[in-house]
């Protein structure tokens, strides 16, 4: 695929504001999956070769993290080792499914990832750690492979997956749940590139155009402080997504 300079710059800056967005809130997959497929790449190539800029941004994140230690580190491979056979189910599946078929399904995502926005109110708060039950332990990592089957597949709203299954089930703070899901998501999204790679022809080029952009609105996003730019982010990111879904579902 060919590039000129205004698509460069569309990747870069869809790059940039998905890395942003995974920082601050998660779902960036939303804004780069679609962009591709606005330049003409057809939608299954676009969802494997979009696990490139997830994977620069994941790996950025997790070095960073590793510098301060890594919390729990028994459970962060236990969790990615059942995250990941899900997540190589979910991209065969993903690679292997027509191109107007995932269009549509993408819509639909997309429409529901927008419902969230519009309906979210204060955001969730985080639940004190205990001492987990072995069938807590059992349902979270049960849980895990279906949530791997998700990120393997399409990867969009993963956020909204992993976090309340460690919040919530696995009773960690948020801050160590956020730590874990980068983790989770690296080492299982290295799966998922290897099957799309071994099934599609993925735009490499494309992929690492973007992952320069995502890892450094990555790199942005983890050093802004929010002053109130919350519903203004939101409220750009919801045009996107019309905008999107109406390419989608009409002119694709």
């Amino acid at each position: 695929m060919e590039l000129v300079a205004w698509e460069i710059s569309l990747l870069i800056v869809a790059g940039v504001a998905g890395g942003f967005i995974n920082v601050m809130a998660g779902g960036g997959s939303v804004i780069t999956v679609p962009v591709m497929i606005f330049l003409g790449v057809p939608g299954p190539v676009a969802n494997g070769t979009n696990r490139l800029p997830i994977l620069a941004h994941n790996t950025a994140a997790a070095l960073t993290y590793l510098r301060h230690g890594l919390p729990h580190s028994g459970m962060v491979l236990s969790l990615s080792l059942c995250a990941i056979p899900g997540a190589v189910a979910g991209a065969l599946v993903g690679a292997r499914l027509p191109a107007e078929t995932f269009n549509m399904l993408l819509a639909a995502v997309m429409a529901a990832v927008m419902l969230l926005l519009l309906t979210e109110t204060d955001r969730a708060e985080s639940i004190p750690a205990t001492t987990i039950s072995p069938r807590r332990n059992a349902l979270g990592h049960l849980l895990m492979v279906l949530a791997g089957f998700w990120g393997g597949f399409i990867q969009i709203g993963m956020g909204f997956v992993l976090l309340p299954i460690l919040n919530r089930v696995l009773g960690m703070d948020l801050v160590a749940a956020n730590i874990h899901k980068v983790f989770i998501i690296l080492l299982y999204t290295i799966s998922a590139l290897l099957v799309f790679g071994s099934e599609l022809e993925l735009l490499w080029w494309v992929g690492a155009v973007m992952a320069f952009g995502n890892t450094l609105g990555g790199w942005m996003g983890a050093r802004l402080t929010l002053t109130g730019d919350d519903q203004t982010i939101r409220a750009i990111v919801i045009l996107a997504i019309v905008g999107m879904i109406v390419k989608l579902i009409w002119f694709t």
